[in-house]
C-alpha cells in the first residue's frame, strides 16, 4: 500500500468513525418541541422499576422534602415548566380538581422551576389547597436527576411520574410537545399499579379529551 493510499484509508476510516459516532449521540439525543423549534433535554433520564433519586427540593415554607423517602401510599408528580403559563396553569388545575377522589389516596406534587414565593402566590390565586408544590430553582437538580431539564432555556419538560408506595417509579410520561397537555387515558388502567401497589387508579385523570 503507497502512503497515498494509506491517508485515502485513514481519513475514509476517520469520516466512518466520525458518522457513526454523530449517529449514536443523535440517537441517544432526546428533545422536545416548543413552538416547532426542537430542545434538548439535558441529564439522566428517569427509569421505569428503578427507585426515584433522593433528591431534596423546598415546598412552599422552603422546607425541604426529599422525594426519595415518599413512601407509603402512590405519589403522582406533575412536572410543568411554570405556573405562570395558561398549559401549566390547566394541568394543574386538573390534577387539583378533575382527580376524581385521588387526591383522598394518594400523594399529589406539582413541582416547577418557578420560585416557592411564585408557587405560593399560585396556589393562593387559584385557590388549590390539595397539591404539594416543590420547586427546582436552586440548581436544576431534579431536572438533572431526571432527565426532565431543557437545556436551551433552563426549565423543566412537561411530564407525569408514577411512584408506587416504595418509591418505585412506575410510570413516566414526557409530553413530547411543550405546549400540549399529558395525553393520559381513563382506558390506560396500570393494572400493575392499581392492583399490585395500591389500588388507586390515576387513569381517572384524564389531561386532554
Amino acid at each position: 500500500m503507497t502512503y497515498r493510499s494509506f491517508i485515502s484509508a485513514s481519513i475514509l476510516g476517520l469520516t466512518m468513525l466520525l458518522a457513526l459516532f454523530q449517529l449514536l449521540q443523535a440517537k441517544e439525543t432526546r428533545q422536545i418541541q416548543l413552538r416547532g423549534k426542537l430542545l434538548t433535554l439535558a441529564g439522566i433520564p428517569l427509569h421505569i422499576g428503578k427507585p426515584m433519586p433522593n433528591i431534596s427540593l423546598p415546598d412552599l415554607s422552603l422546607n425541604l422534602v426529599s422525594i426519595g423517602s415518599l413512601k407509603g401510599k402512590v405519589t403522582i408528580i406533575s412536572v410543568v415548566p411554570s405556573l405562570d403559563t395558561a398549559v401549566c396553569e390547566k394541568q394543574t388545575h386538573i390534577l387539583s380538581e378533575r382527580n376524581n377522589g385521588l387526591d383522598k389516596k394518594a400523594r399529589l406534587i406539582t413541582i416547577s422551576r418557578d420560585l416557592p414565593f411564585a408557587q405560593n402566590r399560585f396556589t393562593r390565586e387559584a385557590k388549590i389547597g390539595n397539591l404539594i408544590y416543590l420547586s427546582d430553582y436552586r440548581e436544576g437538580r431534579f431536572g438533572l436527576e431526571t432527565g426532565l431539564l431543557i437545556d436551551e432555556n433552563r426549565l423543566l419538560a412537561r411530564a407525569i411520574i408514577i411512584l408506587d408506595a416504595k418509591g418505585i417509579v412506575r410510570y413516566l410520561e414526557i409530553v413530547p410537545n411543550l405546549e400540549q397537555l399529558p395525553r393520559r387515558k381513563k382506558r390506560s388502567r396500570l393494572p400493575d399499579l392499581c392492583s399490585k401497589y395500591q389500588p388507586v387508579l390515576f387513569s381517572y385523570i384524564t389531561f386532554q379529551p
